[in-house]
């Protein structure tokens, strides 16, 4: 007798009146339910994780069924999801103005088990018209690493609009929802009616050049620097110096991609791309390696250096107080002389040195894929007066951000060719349709390699005992090639120099077979503070790492020696 009732109602639904059940499903109106698509993980070039999409639950609601307990159902979602009250009781309620609306987004990306939990406390209370959808969670496994440069995705899904590859790769990580749309009635769905699907696709994955084992040790090395100093921030960067891939892209202060409200709006992005300074002395060895390069000088071209030099209507120190010393080129970058440099520098045709400093990458984006980044400052060579080109020579008056300046000295770390660096692996496309990637990498030659091999040994004297300024960036058992760099700052009020600095070291191991260039910059400290003893140790920290990480032998060739005085 039951098979025999069923079956007659199967009859009834499937044969006598469809129509009639379809009508009054009508009458009561469709339901479109969005089939979210699963957007595409952020790896490093390892396949690690930095950003991926976990299980997660979309909060949706039925205004018809909502609309009489709306205040009670608000009030439970809003205490347990910290949702605003007064936004979840206008999604609740039914708008008269869209007769037969079957469906309202509560809230979106929610952990499974918090949006269960809240569901079924709703139901415990007795009310109905409230479930759940597949929507997945983005999670940032690493919290802060990487940060900076991946971005965040809002509580709504939507990628941020301060920046990072959340962002620029919007359109390849997200794919396309798809839509599943049906009829009801009584609240239930009814079996027979129309019912149409569109499926998801999901969004593809980005790989970087990042590894975020060294991405990781960077940001704590150079947090634990820029704490210790009370600087503003700080950066630091680690190239590939045969390829131009970055390994690490660190910034300070971050941020917990989980939890970007917890962080101030001006720490969500990457100083290292956004923030422009003057370089100051790491910048000589642009300007001796054009020279070199030229034909103009040598390593042991000798240099009478006065304790004050006279440009214009201004008189140019170096650091350090001397009377007259005498100097080789060498002894110059070991030492880091303005004045012996602006010396040098004399020996520039007009033009000469903006031609150089703009084939090294200055005033130019590196456009590695992420929005927000600026171009520095290079000015016009038509502008320039014999002070431009005094302060120039040794990082005053130009601007330049961290990976502008990383990409520079990497030039010399790669014999003489310009790469540009690449944050994504093979070739991707941003939103905007710029393509990037390791497989468009350009190269173009700067100096010769012999005037890179030069340089690169007179940065050696920068890192040997009882020569240069940094002997304590020096690494055991390894050629180092560094040089440092302390350039005062144009305050944001007075648009002047007001006293503050910036402190950088630069340089690559093994010096006489490049693999890793490092560039670390600590904006505004405090207190006593240089380039070789504040970003110094950061350099060592880093590059020790990356030697050890990627097991580099030492090339066991005999250490430079240039002599520094005459």
């Amino acid at each position: 007798m039951v098979m025999s009732v069923f079956g007659v109602r199967l009859v009834q639904l499937q044969g006598l009146d469809p129509k009639a059940y379809a009508a009054k499903a009508n009458a009561e109106g469709l339901v479109s339910v969005p089939l979210s698509a699963t957007r595409g993980s952020i790896l490093d070039r390892n396949g690690a994780p930095l950003a991926e999409s976990v299980s997660g639950l979309m909060i949706v609601a039925d205004p018809k069924r909502t609309n009489a307990h709306a205040e009670d159902i608000a009030r439970i979602l809003a205490t347990r999801l910290h949702l605003d009250y007064f936004d979840v009781l206008g999604r609740l309620r039914e708008d008269p103005n869209k007769p037969g609306a079957r469906f309202a987004y509560v809230a979106r990306r929610v952990p499974a088990t918090t949006a269960r939990s809240a569901v079924a406390a709703i139901e415990k209370a007795g009310f109905k018209g409230v479930d759940t959808r597949l929507d997945p969670v983005r999670d940032y496994p690493g919290g802060d690493v990487a940060a900076n440069l991946i971005g965040y995705m809002k509580a709504d899904g939507q990628a941020d609009t301060g920046g990072g590859l959340e962002r620029s790769f919007d359109a390849m990580l997200a794919g396309k929802d798809g839509r599943e749309t049906y009829e009801v009635g009584g609240g239930n769905r009814i079996p027979l009616g129309e019912n149409t699907e569109v499926k998801p696709v999901n969004g593809k994955n980005l790989t970087l050049t990042i590894d975020r084992d060294v991405q990781w040790y960077a940001q704590r090395v150079l947090r634990t620097a820029v704490q210790g100093a009370k600087a503003e921030s700080g950066a630091a960067i680690a190239l590939d110096s045969r390829t131009g891939d970055i390994l690490a892209l660190a910034d300070y202060p971050t941020f917990d991609a989980n939890q970007p409200g917890q962080s101030p709006e001006d720490d969500l992005g990457s100083r290292a791309l956004s923030n422009v300074y003057e370089p100051g002395s790491v910048e000589k060895v642009l300007t001796m390696g054009g020279l070199l390069d030229a034909g103009k000088v040598t390593p042991r071209t000798k240099v009478r250096v006065p304790k004050a030099l006279p440009v214009a209507d201004r008189v140019i120190h170096d650091y350090f107080p001397h009377d007259t010393i005498r100097l080789t080129l060498a002894g110059v970058i070991a030492k880091s002389s303005n004045i012996g440099t602006v010396l040098a520098a004399r020996q520039y045709a007009p033009g000469q040195l903006w031609k150089y400093l703009d084939l090294f990458g200055l005033g130019h984006r590196t456009d590695i894929g992420l929005p927000g980044e600026t171009r520095g400052l290079l000015p016009d060579p038509s502008t320039w007066t014999q002070l431009t080109q005094a302060t120039a020579s040794f990082g005053q008056g130009v601007s330049v951000n961290a990976l502008q300046m990383a990409t520079a000295v990497n030039a010399i770390a790669n014999g003489g060719e310009l790469i540009t660096p690449s944050l994504i692996q093979g070739r991707a496309v941003t939103s905007t349709g710029n393509v990037v990637g390791t497989d468009t990498a350009s190269r173009r030659r700067v100096i010769s390699q012999q005037a890179a091999e030069k340089v690169s040994r007179m940065m050696e004297m920068v890192t040997t005992e009882g020569a240069g300024t940094a002997p304590g960036a020096g690494i055991a058992g390894y050629r180092v090639a560094g040089k440092t760099g302390t350039a005062q700052q144009v305050g944001g009020t007075c648009k002047c120099y007001d006293g503050s600095l910036a402190v950088s070291f630069a340089g690559f191991a093994p010096a006489d077979n490049p693999r890793f260039t490092v560039y670390v910059v600590i904006q505004k400290p405090q207190g006593s503070a240089s380039g070789g003893g504040t970003a110094g140790p950061v350099f060592r920290k880093i590059l020790a790492y990356l030697l050890q990480k990627y097991a580099v032998p030492p090339t066991n060739t005999p250490p430079a020696r240039l002599p520094v005085e005459w």
